[in-house]
């Protein structure tokens, strides 16, 4: 290995890390890096909490669903602002409302759903992310309830991926289901929000391991898979697909 890879690879391989949990560099924005971690290739960005402008979005003053990225985009540059990042905020029906709790700048969509039933969703526990005053959490829906937080902005998704520093226990080390997954979590100290999604198909527990591991979030929820898709223009990625539910972005 030669020049800057080279250096970092030494550095790594003297640390006892594996040659391929090198990041990619990126010149292009200070947010968003493509690393690749055990093998598998993923794209993180991370935000300060106090700093950034974090929201969740559903709908627009027509109570209609933004359901596309540029139609987001084109709303937040209408109200004198930029769109600098976003993905899929958490699960939603078939008609695009959300299966859970969700909070935006215009107030509650769904409360708190805590039922049991199938799917990822209600694959107990669940979670809550959400953002206050400057300061970033997930946390279990139930201990959400329970600290009875009123957060600027919030999303229910599931599971959580990592609770307290430890992975789901219903998450299979050996799980052999691989699909495209994307999810979110938080430094200890509340400060910095991690969004993460993977560019190839993965495990739960590949993906709750990057969280927890590589990371450092103690807590992580995952956003949803298949779906899953990026608006991070800084690295070039505007991604299409179906429409969406509930959407996670930051504003400048």
């Amino acid at each position: 290995m030669t020049g800057w890879l080279g250096a970092v690879g030494a550095g790594l391989l003297a640390a006892g890390l594996s040659a391929c949990d090198l990041p990619v560099r990126n010149e292009a924005g200070d947010h968003c890096r493509e690393l690749t971690y055990r093998s598998n290739p993923y794209v993180v960005c991370s935000f300060d909490a106090a700093r950034e402008d974090i929201r969740l979005f559903y709908t627009g003053d027509d109570g209609v669903p933004y359901l596309q990225f540029d139609a987001l985009a084109e709303a937040v540059e209408a109200d004198g602002g930029t769109l600098v990042f976003a993905m899929n905020g958490g699960m939603y029906h078939d008609d695009r409302r959300p299966v859970g709790y969700l909070r935006t700048g215009s107030g509650d969509t769904a409360t708190v759903n805590t039922n049991d039933g199938p799917g990822n969703f209600h694959m107990k526990p669940n979670g809550v992310f959400w953002i206050d005053e400057g300061k970033a959490g997930v946390s279990v829906s139930e201990a959400y309830l329970a600290a009875g937080i009123d957060p600027d902005y919030a999303t229910q998704s599931g599971p959580m991926l990592v609770i307290d520093g430890d992975i789901h226990p219903s998450i299979n080390a050996d799980g052999t289901s691989r699909k495209r997954r994307n999810g979110v979590g938080v430094s200890e100290d509340g400060e910095t929000v991690y969004f993460a999604i993977s560019d190839g198909a993965v495990t739960f527990h590949e993906f709750a391991s990057l969280f927890r591991d590589r990371l450092d979030a103690p807590n992580a929820l995952f956003l949803d898979g298949q779906v899953s898709r990026l608006y991070a223009p800084m690295i070039g990625r505007n991604e299409p697909g179906l429409d969406m539910g509930p959407i996670v972005g930051v504003v400048e």
